[in-house]
């Protein structure tokens, strides 16, 4: 039978046996990370575009509707990944994450085409953060939700820099995340967590409506609210003001660092 309390004693007895599993879970799950990242935007797009035409379809042309109906399944398990180029199927051994890329030398295995490093520094990434958080609060909850948190920022950080998109699957999915933490006192109680997501979502609501009657321009999007809500019921109502002047920060020398 599973008892993640015995789980925990184990693992509280082996540190070094812990951060390792930490450290590769979490570079396996940065692998998949990527998956994410590259294919809920265009399965967002492909159900817009169905959307569409189930609305439009009997007052569109049919090439139209022949061009944009979405073809096949896609989704986060399928179709395998392939190489953009080649379409050369990625076999489990050019998959192993970090590795692959190394022994690959950074190309396509059948053409040679340049593989981005941006695939084993996400890896890396999820790797060292979890690996943190282990170091950080040792064998507890706090370790395990902030890991699965951080697998979550992740992933809306980088389809945030690709589409400036900020996916409601991905933030509400944090945001239910702090609440379930809140209901154990993770991080901070219940009530501090309900205020977090109140403030935070109208601190921003707030900001965007004076900035759209001031300019006439929209400053930010519904993402973002919902965004520093989710960040609201982990760190409550009373630090929201430091997590929004270091998202102010960090913003700031992503717009100065990406083109």
């Amino acid at each position: 039978m599973f008892d993640l309390a015995v789980i925990m004693d184990i693992f509280a007895s082996l540190p070094v046996v812990f951060y390792l599993c930490v450290f590769v879970f979490c570079i396996l799950v940065g692998s998949f990370l990527n998956v994410v990242i590259y294919r809920l935007p265009v399965m967002m797009l492909r159900d817009w575009q169905q959307q569409t035409l189930d609305y439009y379809g009997a007052e569109l042309p049919k090439a139209f509707i022949k061009k944009y109906q979405p073809k096949g399944r896609f989704d986060l398990i399928k179709p395998d990944s392939t190489c953009p180029k080649c379409q050369h199927k990625i076999r489990a051994w050019e998959n192993i994450p970090i590795f692959s890329y190394l022994f690959l030398r950074g190309r396509c295995s059948q053409c040679s085409t340049h593989i981005s490093i941006r695939y084993p520094l996400v890896e890396l990434a999820t790797g060292l953060i979890g690996l943190w958080a282990a170091l950080h609060f040792g064998v507890t909850l706090q370790t395990l939700v902030l890991i699965f948190a951080s697998f979550l920022l992740i992933s809306m950080i980088m389809i945030d820099i690709d589409h400036m998109l900020l996916p409601d699957d991905l933030t509400l999915g944090l945001l239910w995340l702090g609440l379930i933490a809140a209901m154990n006192n993770v991080f901070v109680t219940l009530p501090d967590a309900l205020l977090g997501v109140v403030f935070g979502y109208g601190i921003l609501w707030a900001i965007y409506w004076g900035f759209k009657l001031l300019t006439g321009k929209e400053g930010m999007g519904y993402g973002d609210f919902k965004l520093l809500a989710a960040l609201g019921a982990f760190v409550g109502w009373q630090h929201l003001l430091i997590i929004i002047l270091l998202s102010s920060v960090v913003g700031l020398v992503l717009g100065l660092l990406l083109p």
